[in-house]
Formats: C-alpha cells, structure tokens, sequence
C-alpha cells in the first residue's frame, strides 16, 4: 500500500497479533504484520516508524522458540514488546525469563511506580488484562522497572538509553480499559505518527493490487454469500476489472431465508454484475447425513463447494481466479498467521483448506482487514446500508448452528427461529447495537408443558447468542432487554413446530468462541 508511515507488528503467533494491528489502525496509521525473523534491513527499507513485538504461545526460554533479530534493537526505531514481547526484548538484552509463581490470566490490577513512556497519560492504578505463565524475573540494569502487578513484580520496563519499551499486559484488547490510550501514546508520541492513513487507501490498494494480479484477458470467480464480506469483495473486484468478474451463489441448502433471492436481487438487478446460481440442496445434504462431529461438516462442505465452483467454472471461459472475502479473524483462528504458529481455533473453508487441485488462483483483497474496516470499505464503494450491517454469517452457514445432525426438519426449525429473532431485534432498535445475532438448534430433550400435559415436542432447544465485538477476535454477551428476549421466547416456542424452550448465552469470547462449532 506503500504508505508514508507504518507500524511493523512482529507476529509470535498469538491469537491477538492482528488486533494489535486493528488498534494501531484506529489512530489512522497503517500496520502490518511480519515474521518474527524479519532481518533489520527489511525493517529499515519499509521506513517503519514503530516496531511492536507480540505476545506468543511459547516460552522463550524453550529451544526452538521463536526470536527476532538482535539487530531490530539497534536501529533506534521504537520497539514495544507486549506479553512475549516484553520477555524476549528482557532476555536479549540481558535480563532472565522464567516460569512466574502464579499464572495470571484476566483482568488484574496494575500499579504504575514511573508514569513513563506508554504511562504518560493513564491514571497510576488502572486495570489490564493478563495472559501470562512466563514472567521477567531478573531485569538487566540497562531496564528499569515501570509498574507492577500483586503477582508479577516487573509487568513494564523501559529501557535507559534505548527506545525499547516492554508491557507484561495486553493493551490491544478491550478488556484492558486504558490500553488504547497506551498504543495510541505509543504510536503518536514515542514513534512520532502523524496519523495520515484512511479507508480509502485500502480501496484504492486493493483495485491497483486485484489489476496487477489478474491479467487484462482473465476472468475472476467470487463466490456470493450474501454476507458483507463477499459483498465487499465482488464490488472491489468488479471496480478493478469490470464485466470480467463473475459472480457464482451457491445455494447449498444451509443458508438462512430468501438467501438466494437477496443476493440476486443486490447483485444482478441493482448492480449489474454477472451472476450464476448453482442450486445444490440435495448434493449438500446428502453428503452431510449422519455428520455430527463440525470439524467434519466443514470438510464436507469445503469439499463439495470446491466441486460446485469447478463444475460451474467449466462453463465459463478464461476463468483464472477465484476472489473469495477472506478476512483476517477467518485466516488467524485458522492458524495461518505471519508466523504460522498461531493455534487452530477452528478451520474455516475459504482458508488454507482450497487444493491444488481447484485450478484457480485466489484473489483475497480482504485478507489483512477486521470485521469493522470491511464496513468501512463497504460504505465507501457505495453497497446499501442493510447489506454493509447484516450481521456476520459462518460460511458453512446453518450446519454449525445445529448441533449434530442436519436434516431438511432442522434446518427449518432453525430458519424460522432465526427469522423470528431477527424480526424481533430489528423492531426493538437492537439490530445494528448487536454486533451478531443468531439462534443455534440443540436437539435434546427437554420436558415442557403445552396445553394440559406434559411434552417433549421436537426435543428441540432454541438457544440465542447475541454479541458486542468491536473486531470479533474479542466478544461479550450484549445485555439485551429482558422485554426483548421474553418476546423473542415466545414467539419461537409458540410459532416454531418443535420447540419447547429457549435460553440465552451469556459467555463471552475468550475463552468462547462466538459460534457454537
């Protein structure tokens, strides 16, 4: 994107490397994440203003873990180590890492000894999130210790004469209230950042990169799902090529009500562009029967969406690519990070899972976006509001939201649940306050009373999960009106066939996920 400043985000595989990113971009200054191992050099020839160092799974006091070079710190560019981070940037230069006496995870409360460097202006006691087994337990004289924590005597440092500087804590998630102000004090007064980077920088990247791969005689295939990412992706794509996208819906059976209608009607009617629909329920549902376990229906369904896409690619010629709206939650919780360690929360299809054997090359102008910056990206090219705000849809659609099997009974059960919640949501004015909503279908048995007896109708389930995220990499339950969700009870359990109660979810992520599989 070749901008005039960036942040360099060294990633050691945590699940929280991109949102470190995610922050950085909200004080308008462009991120990216590298290898740990990136050389100076590299470092020097990106002009970057800031290095950040990310927290990690590992020990670095364990052969084989994961370094930086040596060398980063010499350069007198700002460096920040966070959690991992902190600890290796401590043992280079001298200091010992070690397994701490208490494993602190969750909120804790910090004191802050030195209101230095990333302290400057936060208050000197203040709450932050911790993740953390390892802690510095010998500080090198060349570090003086900023601030501490009940359990971790040395939770930041700030080295003497170089710009290094070190949080035990994690600043980069919402749960630490202040960690905000820290990267923003970080990346504005200690790199000197100026701020300049916006939304349209990504749009105009993305068309100039989707140009520069796809040849001026190929054509790309973007798979629609009616979500906003997909959405987001075929606008791009088509702003960068123009009749040469096609567009391809492949209704599997597991999307949610007059799916396939909205997208043609968005797509083809109002947009213009080229659109195929491969109908393929049963071909999907059958090769799902008698599936229980989700890891397996995502194979499944990852396996027949690539045998749908190949078959109806035959009929187009010159098609090349395949532009899919991959972001970065579905690439990081897949575990294919910069550092390629990050650990595998749950596979998605669209991610590391596409064959060789597919015949296109990928086109990802999404890929190093949140949840969010896709909106963003969205309002600028001009998509219509309700489709820029629908919610998030996984994209094995409905078969993640039934727990075991999924049949045609279940699937309408759920649509219909769903469709009531929805309804409900968007009457109360909660609709666009809701970050994703949605109803899983649990198939056990559970005693209720309907008419004057007792029932076990359907031995169905309905739960509702409703979150707030501002990045879905971290997600709270949202405290709804009770009103709302008396509502939305009873209007599933007396119009939905098969139904006989309802429950909230109220956990949040970590350590959930927001979906159920």
């Amino acid at each position: 994107m070749n901008p005039r400043e960036t942040i360099a985000i060294l990633d050691f595989g945590s699940q929280y490397s991109q949102l470190i990113a995610r922050r950085v971009r909200e004080c308008h200054v462009y991120s990216e994440l590298l290898p740990p191992g990136v050389s100076p050099q590299r470092l020097r020839d990106l002009g970057v203003r800031g290095i950040i160092l990310s927290g990690g799974p590992a020990s670095v006091y364990e052969p084989g873990a994961p370094r930086c070079d040596p060398g980063i710190f010499a350069l007198g560019i700002p460096v920040l180590g966070i959690c991992y981070g902190m600890q290796l940037a401590c043992q280079i230069l001298g200091g010992r890492v070690g397994a701490g006496q208490t494993r602190e995870y969750g909120r804790v409360r910090l004191r802050v000894r030195r209101p230095e460097g990333v302290f400057v202006h936060v208050p000197a006691d203040l709450l932050v999130w911790m993740s953390h087994g390892d802690a510095v337990t010998e500080v090198a004289d060349c570090f003086e210790s900023l601030a501490e924590t009940e359990a971790c005597p040395v939770a930041a440092v700030r080295h003497r004469t170089l710009p290094v500087h070190g949080v035990q804590f994690h600043p980069e998630v919402t749960h630490t209230p202040q960690g905000e102000q820290m990267l923003r004090t970080f990346v504005y007064d200690i790199c000197g950042c100026r701020g300049d980077w916006r939304v349209e920088n990504v749009i105009e990247a993305a068309v100039t990169a989707v140009r520069a791969q796809v040849g001026p005689e190929d054509r790309v295939i973007c798979g629609l799902s009616g979500g906003v990412d997909s959405s987001v992706t075929a606008a791009l794509v088509h702003r960068a090529i123009g009749d040469r996208l096609v567009c391809i819906f492949v209704d599997n059976g597991l999307c949610r009500n007059r799916e396939a209608e909205l997208v043609e009607t968005t797509f083809h009617d109002h947009f213009g562009m080229q659109l195929r629909v491969a109908n393929a329920r049963d071909r999907f549902l059958t090769a799902l029967a008698g599936v229980v376990d989700p890891q397996e229906k995502r194979r499944i369904i990852g396996h027949e969406f690539i045998a749908v896409f190949k078959q109806e690619a035959r009929a187009i010629p010159g098609a090349r690519f395949l532009a899919q709206g991959t972001i970065y939650p579905d690439v990081i919780e897949s575990g294919h990070g910069p550092a390629g360690q990050s650990a595998v929360i749950k596979s998605h299809h669209n991610v590391g899972g596409l064959p060789a054997e597919l015949g296109f090359e990928l086109v990802e102008p999404l890929r190093l976006l949140f949840k969010d910056e896709v909106r963003r990206v969205g309002e600028a090219l001009g998509l219509p509001e309700n489709l820029v705000w629908r919610h998030p849809f996984p994209g094995p659609g409905l078969a993640v939201r039934i727990v075991g099997d999924v049949t045609p009974e279940r699937l309408h059960i759920l649509r219909a649940a769903d469709d009531i919640l929805l309804e409900e949501l968007t009457a109360a004015g909660w609709y666009r306050k809701v970050a994703q909503g949605f109803a899983v279908l649990v198939p056990v048995a559970s005693v209720g009373v309907m008419g004057d007896g007792r029932s076990y109708e359907g031995q169905n389930l309905v739960v509702i999960r409703l979150v707030e995220s501002r990045d879905f990499m971290t997600a709270d339950w949202v405290h709804i009106d009770y009103e709302v969700l008396a509502t939305v009870s009873n209007r599933i359990i007396n119009e939905v066939r098969g139904v006989n109660r309802v429950a909230y979810d109220v956990s949040s992520k970590p350590p959930s996920t927001i979906e159920w599989q």
